[in-house]
């Protein structure tokens, strides 16, 4: 008799995002302090910068329940009032890049600079990738601090592939975690769909997470697709 075996559902991952979660390494060291800082910020505007999935959105929750800001995506901006929201002392604008509308922007810049608040912008480019082309913008742009987001350390990739799979509430060898980070491609995005892939050839083998199995999925990897599973930004590290 054929063996049916179990097709594996995309259900939704639940990620852990408070600040026990939250793993500082070399890769993010920087951007933490600062956000710390708050609300003694170099500059009215904190600029922070990192590739999908390195922890942007993470560390933005993580100020705003320190801040009491409110997270507005940034294509949401031109429906907002920017001195009601400069009026709260702290506002987090996620997403930011190209097709920002460059008013609203503006705008939202000098309300929280009259106000004397603090904004955390969000991007995973810096401004001069944007096609900004209002130049008082571009001004007001060049005078907030930045901060990145780097790709991750060693230590942070195998914390990194610790927590997803325990988000995932998926059990797996502490010693097969490292064994992996040496593996997978160093950046957030691999290693989310690595974690993702492996959870899913775990379900359909229902078998737990063996070296046998990842070194089976990482011989596909050109097959996993790193835009999908959770990606958001990013749930973040």
């Amino acid at each position: 008799m054929t063996e049916v075996r179990q097709l594996p559902l995309d259900l939704p991952v639940a990620e852990r995002r408070g600040r026990e979660d939250w793993i500082v390494s070399t890769a993010n060291a920087e951007a933490t302090a600062l956000i710390d800082r708050w609300p003694d910020w170099p500059s009215e505007v904190v600029l922070l910068i990192g590739p999908t999935g390195s922890g942007k959105s993470h560390l933005s929750r993580l100020f705003a329940e320190a801040s009491g800001a409110l997270i507005v995506p940034a294509g949401d901006l031109a429906d907002g009032d920017p001195t009601a929201l400069a009026a709260r002392g702290a506002v987090v604008l996620e997403d930011v890049g190209a097709g920002v509308d460059e008013t609203a922007l503006f705008h939202l810049l000098n309300a929280v600079r009259q106000a004397g608040a603090r904004l955390l912008l969000t991007a995973e480019t810096p401004p001069i990738a944007w096609g900004l082309a209002l130049p008082d913008l571009i001004s007001r742009l060049r005078a907030a601090t930045p901060v990145a987001l780097a790709e991750p350390d060693d230590a942070l990739l195998e914390a990194l592939l610790a927590k997803l799979f325990a988000d995932r509430q998926t059990v797996v060898d502490p010693a097969l975690l490292g064994w992996l980070a040496r593996r997978v491609e160093r950046s957030f995005a691999a290693a989310r769909a690595l974690v993702a892939a492996l959870d899913r050839a775990a379900l359909a083998a229902k078998s737990p997470v063996t070296r046998g199995l990842a070194a089976r999925v990482l011989a596909g990897a050109a097959d996993i697709d790193t835009t999908q599973d959770g990606l958001d930004d990013e749930p973040d590290a």
